[in-house]
């Protein structure tokens, strides 16, 4: 099986964000020999490339990345996370989901397509990068910006992300939400807990603006997307002492929103509860992604035949969960959706893929490549 191949030797590189570790390498020779013009675009310490077969038409592009989050404690882990084990009908490994089981596929399903289809109408690209797992400002970003630059367009892609829930293929997403975080200071005069009249505390003076900013009802999201959510991530004050009021409370928090908000709403809203509290503050915002939304049509299409010819039904369409490079390169205009593995044990110790799964995945793809084209999309 080749994808079990192929999967085994991008886990075993030990790629931890935003170390590429030679995975990049090893996916350009393989392209290389299908006759992709490979294009290196590296960044800020990144490792990135755009590959391309085929010279005029639509571009469909399969995107991805091939950094992986920390392991965690090792010892925690069954087996080594960087040297591929199959147990129990997994493959197990640090990115065995997220997302080298779908990299392995993609090159698997490109292989069989271009055997079949060799003067192929149209064009096929990869986009990968080794920055999602990081601050994803060098890869996707950087590469979608130099596209752009040249007027190059994306007209349809399929991001190789976790998008399964309880079996392979169930949800597709075909779009997310947006991302804003913020960093707060609220600011007090520190003294001793025995003389507060001498001393502001910031935590008591902050805890009506918290529980408003926590309990707001943001929006109601839309038929597509869910409701818009404000989670605090990391809260901190004092000095340690149990005798000393703290100066200044600092905390963290992040919207996930829906198209029914917008980021300088959001902001001027949060900036209205702090001011009617009377509270001296400092905070400052970091934009990550606007929401993205794929209607149904040319790709989505594609994507569900391929599923339904290899699971026996459709997926269900979703734009829940987290962000994805998608937001990026939804901005250049095209139709962007994402499929992968289950997502059960993403990011987790033990992070593993049913081998029947990592089987299916690029027959999925290969569908998806042969609808798309014979539809005359690309």
């Amino acid at each position: 099986m080749r994808v079990l191949d192929y999967s085994k030797e991008l886990i075993a590189r030990s790629s931890v964000t935003p170390e590429d570790a030679g995975c990049q390498d090893w996916m350009i020779a393989r392209l290389e020999k299908l006759g992709f013009a490979i294009e290196r675009m590296p960044a800020g310490g990144v490792e990135n490339f755009w590959a391309m077969h085929g010279t005029d038409g639509p571009i469909f592009c399969f995107a991805g990345h091939t950094d992986v989050v920390p392991t965690g404690p090792l010892d925690a882990w069954h087996s080594n996370p960087f040297m591929p084990t199959i147990r129990d009908g997994s493959l197990y490994g640090r990115g065995a989901a997220d997302m080298k089981g779908s990299l392995a596929a993609m090159l698997v399903a490109t292989e069989d397509f271009l055997q079949e289809s060799p003067e192929h109408p149209g064009r096929i690209a990869f986009l990968i990068t080794s920055d999602e797992e990081g601050v994803a400002t060098h890869g996707t970003r950087h590469v979608v910006e130099q596209l752009r630059a040249r007027g190059e367009r994306i007209d349809y892609c399929l991001v190789g992300e976790p998008s399964s829930e309880d079996t392979l293929a169930d949800v597709v997403k075909n779009g997310r939400r947006g991302s804003l975080n913020a960093q707060l200071r609220i600011l007090g005069v520190q003294g001793h807990v025995a003389y507060p009249e001498k001393a502001e505390n910031p935590i008591h003076r902050a805890l009506p603006a918290l529980n408003e900013l926590v309990e707001r009802n943001w929006d109601d999201g839309s038929p597509d997307f869910p409701p818009t959510r404000l989670q605090i991530s990391n809260i901190h004050a004092g000095t340690g002492a149990t005798n000393v009021i703290p100066g200044v409370l600092e905390l963290q928090f992040n919207f996930r929103f829906s198209p029914a908000s917008t980021v300088e709403g959001l902001q001027a809203a949060v900036r209205a509860i702090l001011d009617r509290q009377h509270l001296r503050y400092e905070l400052d915002w970091q934009f990550s992604g606007p929401p993205f939304y794929t209607a149904p049509g040319k790709l989505l299409d594609a994507v569900q035949d391929g599923i339904t010819q290899i699971m026996g039904c459709p997926a269900r369409l979703s734009t829940g969960g987290g962000t994805s490079d998608g937001r990026f390169i939804a901005q250049l205009g095209g139709e962007v959706v994402e499929l992968g593995p289950r997502n059960a044990t993403i990011h987790k110790i033990n992070e593993q893929v049913e081998l029947t799964d990592l089987e299916r995945l690029p027959q999925i793809y290969l569908g998806t490549l042969r609808a798309l084209f014979a539809k005359g999309a690309a």
